[in-house]
């Protein structure tokens, strides 16, 4: 395990990221990599202080985890300094490609999230499709820009705002994994790996982008299992997702 910071020049600042590697790499050998993004609240070590994760790295892949902050991995429509969009798939792809054995290429190349990463790895996957050979969601907080401003979550709302714009504008719609679905070409898309927990608030808008998804021929999988919101449900899912990504990296799909 290693923390690296680099200066993102999206951010003009410098960010750090964890990077798990297998315990051995041979001089010439390349691995896929996988950027596994941190929910609300958390930061770059979540998904090695939380989850057993670092395990699926003996499976030969490189895992990167960056921070993301409360950025839900956009560039604010508010904050022009906060490109985190821009941060992720240009900056931070290019320092890990850089500074890693890493086989490049999308069919080389998986991003999943938990809740508010679970919303990034799927909207960026989705507005990016020839970077993602795999996209993961696990509890994705994926109807975040169809929320709309509410005072009894002032705070919230402005957040929402700052971060996707006013309801109903063209910023907002821009960062909707639904709009941006009914535009999307399926057969250039990523494959999507969905789950959620059966006692998770956010079952509902998920059972409907995975019903976007079939009926829009996307290639995807959603599973439903036990559980709420938390790292326990998203723990004992991980088998599977590192099952459904190592099916679909290397394919050239």
């Amino acid at each position: 395990m290693r923390d690296v910071s680099f200066h993102s020049a999206a951010l003009n600042r410098d960010m750090p990221y964890r990077v798990v590697l297998p315990l051995q790499v041979a001089a010439s050998q390349k691995l896929p990599v996988v950027y596994l993004l941190h929910g609300g609240g958390g930061d770059f070590r979540e998904w090695s202080n939380d989850s057993c994760v670092a395990q699926f790295a003996e499976r030969g892949l490189i895992l990167v985890m960056p921070e993301g902050n409360s950025s839900y991995y956009m560039n604010s429509a508010e904050q022009p300094q906060d490109r985190y969009e821009d941060y992720i798939v240009n900056d931070l792809i290019a320092d890990v490609e850089g500074k890693f054995p890493v086989a490049a290429g999308r069919s080389n190349r998986a991003i999943v999230g938990v809740s508010m990463g679970g919303f990034g790895a799927v909207t960026l996957a989705i507005r990016h499709p020839g970077l993602f050979a795999f996209a993961g969601g696990l509890g994705s907080a994926i109807d975040v820009p169809r929320r709309t401003f509410t005072i009894t979550r002032l705070q919230q709302s402005r957040q929402y705002e700052s971060i996707f714009g006013p309801s109903g504008s063209p910023t907002r719609r821009d960062r909707d994994p639904f709009v941006l679905l009914k535009r999307a070409n399926p057969a250039a898309a990523p494959y999507f790996f969905l789950t959620c927990g059966e006692q998770e608030g956010l079952l509902p808008a998920n059972r409907e982008l995975a019903a976007l998804l079939g009926q829009r021929h996307f290639r995807y999988e959603f599973h439903t299992v036990p559980g709420g919101h938390n790292w326990n449900q998203w723990n004992a899912s991980l088998p599977d997702v590192f099952r459904g990504l190592a099916e679909h990296l290397g394919t050239g799909n």
